[in-house]
Parts: structure tokens; C-alpha cells; sequence
């Protein structure tokens, strides 16, 4: 049941929904090169400027594929999460056109507030309709402009769907302020590991080269050059102080067992699920234990790699994981930290083989034959230390990101559709709830 005041019409009634250009069309006449915006350029709440491309187009239909102030871009599909997933185009670039895979919506400005109806589509309400109505394959989910135009859009008052899209503004420009401070913090922090480890940082949002030879932006496929040791620095092949440690498990059908996985890009050890004995698809197990250094060989490709926690030790994994430790001259979180960079993502790169960078195997015997260049254990310490104190402000921004965009969520679900009703203006008390 609508709340007081609110209606529902399907889209097309109270929009224009407009196709884009389609690419590669060849016998031209008199064309002309303009901006286009592709579905790379429109994310969830927002058009992506950073790359926009060209194409080729006739003069005479520049009218009817250009974008203007006020038009919702929304992709026709892609990853399930990009159903309905689209922002408002404000025109900071003019003459700017759109590709066929991505619907411009022209809204009736009497009857809907862009910013509103963008944010319906975007919401648990929106995606909700648009995965109804998809075409699905495995990964993949896309809707075609009919669908878009029989979507139902909640039609509140004009000045309540204002004082909604002003609310959600309000709560955007915090998670984009936030969002800044862990993006200065990242580059912080990828400086600092620069300046103690004397290596690049492996960090593809920072210093990571941005050709990365069609690799995910996680692998980085270039040959391992190792500067001089700074001084009073050693250069030592790992198999000097690490091992690799067994500590083999015999399963028991009915006890339980909690497993372990390591997410990539050096995300951490974290809990995969707990099995009895005899659910374990894999028999050959062993335990970790606190400081343990895991590394995935499925996975390390991509930086999958992080020190076990007090509260996983006793886990188990299979034989795709290598345990390290080390004799006492190499501390542990200091090769964690030394993870980060560049060089040590190269060494796994090149110890892994494979036809298919999915399906590479780690090799820890070829690894363990690298040299690094390894300060005295004191200074490990301290680098770890200081390294972990400034780790922790962009652990807590991160956080406070992740925090903002559930409360925006949660909030979106109750306003856009009426369950919380927002308050306005003395003038129009018949809209309160």
C-alpha cells in the first residue's frame, strides 16, 4: 500500500527513455568525432570521467544521441550488481553522447526529480524489478529497454522527492569525503612502505604501473629487479631463514574443523567455513598456527598472502596452501609488509606456473630461491611497527566508508519508498507522515 499522496506509474509515462549509439558503423556521412560515454563510465552513483573515449558520428544525429543536463544514464546490465546501477549527468563535457548498452532517461521534470528516480532505480527497490525481469546467463544479467520502461516508479510529491534527493546528497557527499581521506591515506601509506622497505609499493590504486601487460590490476607480471642493499642492510635468498612447516592432520568424521582461506591482494587470513571430518572434500589437511606466514598457491598470483591471527590458530588447510616459518631472523610481519611491494609480487609471479594466470601454481621451493634485501631484525621490528601504526588509520577509514554506505542503503529503503517518511517544510504539512 502507497503512503498519503504517492502514486506509481510505469516509467514511460513519466519518462523518456532514450537508446544510445551503436559503435563500429561504417559509410558515414558527414561525421563528425565526439565524447562518448560507455558502461565503464557509469558506476553506482556516479559517471566516471577519468577515460572517455571518442566515436564517429553523423552529423545530422548528434541531436538525438546527445546527453543533457538532467539525463539518468543506466547500463542495460553486465555483473548482476550493475542491473539498474546508474548517476545523473550534470554536462561537464558538452556535445557528449552515449553507447547503445547504456539508456539515457529523460525525465518529465513535472512529474519527477532525476535525482530521485536515479536513486529508486539504484536502491533495493529498483534492483529488485530489474533482476524480476533480466535476462540471466552464469554471471551476467541485462534488461532491455522495454523492461526500463515498464519499470513501476513511486511517485511521491515533487517536493517530497526533493527533500529525499537532498537527504541522500547529503549522505553521498560524506561517503566522498571519506572516500578522499582513505584514498590520501592509501597514498600515505604506499610513500611510507617506499621509504622503509626501499621498494615500490605492489598497490595498484597507487604506484603500480597502469599497463599492466592485460593482467588483473592484482598481478603484477614484471621481471624482479632488486636495487642494492641499503646500508647495513644483507641481501639473503629466503631459503636462508624461512621453511616451509607440515603440521598434518588426522580427520575425524565427527569432529569439527575450522578452515581457513587468504583473500587477494594481501587482504588477510580469514575464516572460510567450519566442516565436520567428513564433510572435508579435501583429507590431506594441516594446521596453521598464530604468526604463521599463509600463502595460496592458487592465488598468490594475485596477492593472496597474510599472517594467520590468534583467533584462527589451530585451522586447518589443504596442501594448495604453504605454511612458512622462519629461524628468528626474519620477522614475519616484516615480510608481511614487504608483500605489499612490487618486487615481492613479481618473485610469486615468476614462481608460478601455469598457461593461464587463473590457473597458476605456486612453486615455493623456485620463491624461496629469491633474494631480498633484509635490514637487521631490530630495524625489521621497528619498520613493522610503524608501518602497522599508519595501516591503522586506513583500516579505520576503510571501515568508516563501508559503515556510511550500509546507513545509506538501509536509509534509501525506507525513504524511497515511503516507509519513513522525510520532513518538510511548514508549507506542506499534508505530506508529513
Amino acid at each position: 500500500m502507497l503512503p498519503k499522496n504517492w502514486s506509481c506509474r510505469p516509467l514511460h509515462e513519466v519518462a523518456e527513455v532514450r537508446t544510445g549509439l551503436a559503435k563500429g558503423k561504417t559509410g558515414l556521412e558527414d561525421p563528425i568525432e565526439l565524447p562518448y560515454l560507455r558502461v565503464a563510465n557509469v558506476q553506482d552513483g556516479y559517471i566516471d570521467l577519468s577515460e572517455v573515449k571518442t566515436i564517429a558520428v553523423e552529423r545530422r544525429h548528434v541531436e538525438r544521441y546527445a546527453l543533457k543536463a538532467g539525463d539518468i544514464l543506466m547500463t542495460e546490465g553486465g555483473d548482476f550488481d550493475k542491473l539498474g546501477r546508474g548517476a545523473v549527468w550534470t554536462a561537464p563535457i558538452p556535445n557528449c553522447l552515449h553507447q547503445n548498452h547504456v539508456f539515457s532517461v529523460r525525465v518529465n521534470s513535472d512529474l519527477v526529480v532525476p535525482q530521485f528516480l536515479s536513486a529508486l532505480s539504484g536502491s533495493e527497490y529498483g534492483r529488485g524489478y530489474f533482476l524480476s525481469c533480466a535476462k540471466r546467463s552464469t554471471n551476467l544479467a541485462s534488461i532491455n529497454s522495454s523492461q526500463l520502461k515498464a519499470f513501476p516508479v513511486l511517485l511521491p510529491p515533487l517536493v517530497e522527492q526533493r527533500r529525499i534527493a537532498q537527504i541522500l546528497s547529503t549522505w553521498d557527499q560524506a561517503i566522498f569525503t571519506t572516500e578522499r581521506l582513505l584514498a590520501n591515506s592509501r597514498i600515505q601509506w604506499n610513500a611510507l612502505l617506499g621509504i622503509t622497505l626501499h621498494l615500490p609499493s605492489a598497490n595498484p590504486n597507487a604506484s603500480a604501473p597502469s599497463d599492466n601487460g592485460g593482467f588483473p590490476a592484482s598481478v603484477q607480471p614484471g621481471i624482479p629487479t632488486l636495487p642494492p642493499a641499503p646500508a647495513g642492510w644483507r641481501r639473503v635468498q629466503l631459503h636462508d631463514h624461512l621453511r616451509e612447516v607440515r603440521r598434518p592432520v588426522a580427520l575425524k568424521d565427527e569432529e569439527s574443523y575450522t578452515l581457513v582461506t587468504v583473500k587477494r591482494s594481501r587482504g588477510g587470513v580469514a575464516l572460510r567455513e567450519i566442516l565436520r571430518g567428513n564433510e572435508v572434500r579435501t583429507p590431506t589437511q594441516f594446521h596453521v598456527r598464530t604468526g604463521d606466514f599463509l600463502i595460496s598457491k592458487r592465488q598468490i598470483v594475485h596477492g593472496a598472502c597474510g599472517i594467520v591471527p590468534p583467533e584462527l590458530d589451530g585451522a586447518v588447510v589443504s596442501n594448495e596452501y604453504a605454511v612458512l616459518n622462519t629461524d628468528g631472523e626474519i620477522d614475519l610481519r616484516f615480510l608481511r609488509h614487504l608483500s605489499e611491494t612490487r618486487y615481492f609480487q613479481q618473485t610469486c609471479f615468476h614462481s608460478s606456473i601455469g598457461v593461464h594466470v587463473e590457473k597458476m601454481i605456486f612453486k615455493t621451493d623456485h620463491w624461496l630461491n629469491w633474494p631480498f634485501n633484509i635490514p637487521p631484525l631490530e630495524q625489521q621490528r621497528r619498520i613493522s611497527d610503524i608501518l602497522e601504526t599508519a595501516g591503522r588509520e586506513r583500516v579505520k577509514l576503510s571501515k568508516q566508508v563501508d559503515a556510511l554506505k550500509r546507513e545509506k542503503t538501509a536509509l534509501m529503503s525506507q525513504l524511497l519508498t515511503g516507509k519513513r517518511r522525510v520532513k518538510l517544510p511548514d508549507a506542506e504539512p499534508e505530506l508529513q507522515a
